[in-house]
Parts: structure tokens; C-alpha cells; sequence
């Protein structure tokens, strides 16, 4: 069963972002009755009408997730029709039985189509291929904007050694990334058409952002459960570490943690480490497992 994308609107290329925008804010959002309804015909008879009409739906959800990522410095028009590849990938393995709305699955989709792409297009010789480098290259300015909102330029010292902190990598790294950022940055009053449109006027879709705020509540508390049953794989020194170095707003330093335990810092720190990579292992199973995210 194939959802006939030649069905759907067409972005073709920077200049027809103003008016496909436009179009795809015509599609109606879905009632959660109907939508559960077209997704049951359309996984037991394959009904290529109601798998059109969840994609159309949902197209302003992935231009809204696509605009979120404009700081890499890739045309929005390609990132939108990565997104798009994703949210159809999402329709046809949605399990609507599962008790959650078709945006809430989506979005881990939609997220990872679009990252695969910047990967691609930034080049993962120069980005770096271990799991923590590539944390770092979507958390970074996530970060920066929670601990320094206002800075511009190079991070500062103190800055720069939290964040290696937090992502487990080295400090080095955190510059030369942040560099590269730097110079991809664009703004959102950019012109997105000859009309003199802006890209925060398409930004703001209050209809849009309550479905993303409903979808980013309900993917919060899977993860609330997802971490709360897999820090069950941990041993209580483990799991006691973690927690302080991770999952607390003022983290306990590694000196004090090596003194508590009787152990050298750099001891505390593989501990972390390792719980993380065991958190975060079973974590992604769990989800896999319960069909929350796509086995990529």
C-alpha cells in the first residue's frame, strides 16, 4: 500500500514557498474521532483517500517542525520535503489502537527525516559520527539558550565546559561546533516571497502551535515513562550518579561525587557515562518496541 505523494501539493523550489505554504493552511485540521477513523480504513482496506487526508492534515506540522531547524542553514523548501517523506512514513505505520494522535507519532518522524538530511547535507565527516557529537550538533543551541540567551560570538569558558558536560564531549568540540553554527545562522525576518513575507509570519499558526503544543505534552510524558521504567536497568550507584550529574537543575560536580564514593572523578565519570549509554539503550528499545519512534 502506497500513499500517492503526486496527490499531495508541490514544493518545488524557494520560489513556490510562499504560495505552498499558503495552500497547505487550507487543509483542515482533524477531530480525534475522524482521524482515528480514517486511519483504521486505511490500515484494513488500504484506502489511499484516507491516508491522503492524515498526510494533508499534517503538513503544516511538518512545516512548523522544518522552521525549527532553519539555523542549519538549509533551504527550508528541502527540509520541508524531508519532512514530508517522513510524516508519509509515520501514516503508514501509525497504529491509531495505540491510544495516541497521529501528530504526537509524526513528530519523531517528521524530527528524524529531517536530521538524516542535515547529517547528509553538513557533511558527517566534518560533523563527527559518534552518538554524542551528533547530540551535540541538535542540543547545542537548545542549550545555549537556556544557559547564556543573550550571547553572541564564542561561548565563554564556563559555558563552553557545561555544555561539554552535559553531552559528553570534549570542550574543543563544543567551540568548533558552535562556530560552525554561527556562521549558518539566519534570520527569521528573512523574506520568504516577493510579497514581502516573512518566515515568522509563517511561524505563528495558533490553530498549528495548539496541535504541537498537545503533541510535544503527550510526547513529554512517554518519555516520562519510558525513563521511568528503564532507570529500572540500573544499580543504585549507577542510577544515584546519573541523577546527579544529569537529571537535577544544579548537577553536583564530579569532586564531590569522587568523594562520596570514595573513588577518583574520572571513576565517577565513566559511571555516568556508561549508566547514560544503558539509560538511554533501553530507552530507545522501549520505544521501538511500543512503536513511538521509527526504526531507522
Amino acid at each position: 500500500m502506497n500513499i500517492a505523494s503526486n496527490k499531495l501539493p508541490v514544493l518545488s523550489n524557494e520560489g513556490g514557498l510562499t504560495a505552498y505554504l499558503a495552500q497547505i493552511k487550507k487543509f483542515p485540521m482533524l477531530a480525534a474521532e475522524e482521524e482515528y477513523m480514517l486511519a483504521k480504513n486505511w490500515r484494513s482496506t488500504g484506502n489511499v483517500k484516507s491516508a491522503e487526508k492524515l498526510v494533508t492534515s499534517h503538513l503544516r506540522l511538518v512545516a512548523k517542525i522544518a522552521m525549527g531547524y532553519k539555523g542549519y542553514g538549509l533551504p527550508l523548501n528541502e527540509m520541508i520535503s524531508e519532512g514530508n517523506v517522513g510524516l508519509m512514513q509515520a501514516v503508514k505505520k501509525f497504529e491509531p489502537e495505540k491510544g495516541f494522535r497521529l501528530a504526537t507519532y509524526a513528530m519523531w518522524w517528521i524530527r528524524a527525516s529531517i536530521q538524516e538530511y542535515i547529517l547528509r547535507s553538513w557533511s558527517l565527516v566534518k560533523i563527527g559520527t559518534t552518538t554524542a557529537q551528533k547530540k551535540l550538533f541538535f542540543n547545542l543551541k537548545k542549550i545555549k539558550n537556556q544557559i547564556a540567551p543573550s550571547t553572541e560570538g564564542d561561548l565563554k569558558d564556563t559555558h563552553v565546559k557545561d555544555i561539554a558536560n552535559r553531552l559528553s564531549v570534549s570542550e574543543d568540540e563544543v567551540v568548533s561546533m558552535n562556530r560552525r553554527l554561527l556562521g549558518k545562522e539566519q534570520s527569521l525576518n528573512a523574506p520568504i516571497g516577493e510579497d514581502g513575507d516573512e518566515w515568522q509570519d509563517w511561524v505563528i499558526d495558533k490553530e498549528m502551535d495548539h496541535e504541537l503544543k498537545i503533541a510535544q505534552s503527550e510526547e513529554i510524558e512517554q518519555r516520562k515513562d519510558l525513563l521511568q521504567d528503564s532507570i529500572k536497568v540500573l544499580n543504585d550507584r549507577e542510577k544515584n550518579i546519573l541523577y546527579s550529574r544529569r537529571l537535577i537543575d544544579n548537577p553536583i560536580t564530579l569532586d564531590d561525587l569522587s568523594k562520596k564514593y570514595k573513588i577518583s572523578r574520572e571513576r565517577v565519570r565513566q559511571i555516568e557515562n556508561k549508566a547514560f549509554e544503558k539509560l538511554q539503550k533501553h530507552m530507545l528499545n522501549s520505544a521501538k518496541s511500543k512503536n513511538l519512534l521509527p526504526s531507522i
